[in-house]
């Protein structure tokens, strides 16, 4: 069976656009191959974090999983960090990238920025540990955003020199997957801009614990135009706020984009946004309190991760041990 990895950040304040872009996918992918979702903690330090937050964020993204649906006992989670074959496996990989291959890297400029020279190694070489994250599984598959397909490519250009330097195929080369409507999910207070954990505007996202209340008035202070609503998908291209809405609309009731702007064809914000609030409240609702509910045992939330990192730990030792006798190194 084809093997999926993907994971998410622990940063806290998972939102509408994590859902709709990554883990309501992921539920989808359980029956067809063998998964493993990982929260990538390693990957979050590369940002400044508060010790005791990235803890409690760890167990929150783990109760999200669970909540929306990712069986532990069929897909295995764990937490990066308690697998030391990622950051063992991501030094071996780093004498095989290219500075040039990093240098393309735009995710690094941008989060950067003019600090570039004051940016710490673990930021620019965060995508060579991405690479083995994926690799270290030999996953066939990997769930992906637009932003990280990059990073997916650089995975594969590593792994292929890899093979070639040894003339082996020891790595697959992984397929990006883009999966489900609404993929990228933009802010509900500026439509040309991705939703987001770290926005300064909390009405800007729906968070996947906000309550009913919450939900409906961040849907109803969401940033519209004066128009109507078009009747084709066609009519939304000058209209970024309306098509991330009626996108969410179309993610959330599993129904084509076009159908959904037929049905609200010449209609007002105000009637749309009620359903659309509705909507959200009967998806988000259910997933939201099981996630407080699994996030109040930390016990239990810390017993699946124990399990899961063993269970992936089974995989990944060979994987490491099979890549290191092919360098070359001793290990008596």
């Amino acid at each position: 069976m084809n093997r999926i990895f993907s994971g998410v950040q622990p940063t806290g304040n998972l939102h509408l656009g994590n859902y709709l872009g990554a883990i309501r996918n992921w539920v989808k992918l359980q029956p067809d191959y063998d998964c493993i979702f990982c929260i990538v903690d390693l990957h979050a330090i590369t940002l400044p974090q508060d010790p005791v937050a990235l803890k409690a964020s760890t167990r929150e993204v783990t109760a999200a999983y669970i909540a929306a649906g990712i069986d532990p006992e069929r897909s295995i989670i764990f937490n990066q960090s308690a697998v030391p074959g990622h950051s063992e496996l991501g030094w071996l990989l780093s004498c095989y990238a290219p500075i040039g291959w990093l240098n393309r890297m735009t995710q690094f400029k941008e989060k950067a920025g003019k600090q570039r020279d004051n940016a710490v190694l673990g930021l620019y070489a965060y995508p060579v540990l991405m690479a083995a994250d994926i690799l270290l599984y030999k996953a066939t598959h990997v769930p992906v955003g637009e932003d990280q397909k990059q990073h997916l490519e650089l995975a594969r250009d590593i792994a292929g020199a890899f093979n070639r330097r040894y003339e082996r195929d020891v790595f697959p080369l992984p397929e990006p997957q883009i999966l489900g409507a609404a993929a990228r999910v933009m802010s509900l207070r500026d439509g040309t801009k991705k939703m987001s954990k770290s926005d300064e505007s909390d009405y800007s996202r729906i968070n996947m614990t906000d309550d009913a209340d919450t939900i409906a008035k961040k849907v109803q202070k969401a940033k519209t135009d004066a128009e109507p609503l078009p009747g084709t998908p066609d009519g939304l291209e000058s209209r970024p706020e309306a098509a991330n809405l009626l996108g969410i609309y179309s993610a959330l009731s599993d129904l084509p984009l076009a159908e959904v702007c037929r049905t609200y064809e010449g209609k007002l914000f105000s009637a749309f946004k009620r359903d659309l609030s509705d909507l959200a409240v009967a998806k988000l609702g259910p997933i939201g309190r099981r996630m407080k509910e699994l996030a109040s045992d930390a016990g239990a939330i810390d017993a699946i991760l124990r399990r899961g990192a063993e269970r992936a730990q089974a995989i990944a030792g060979p994987v490491l041990r099979e890549a290191q006798d092919v360098i070359g190194l001793l290990r008596p």
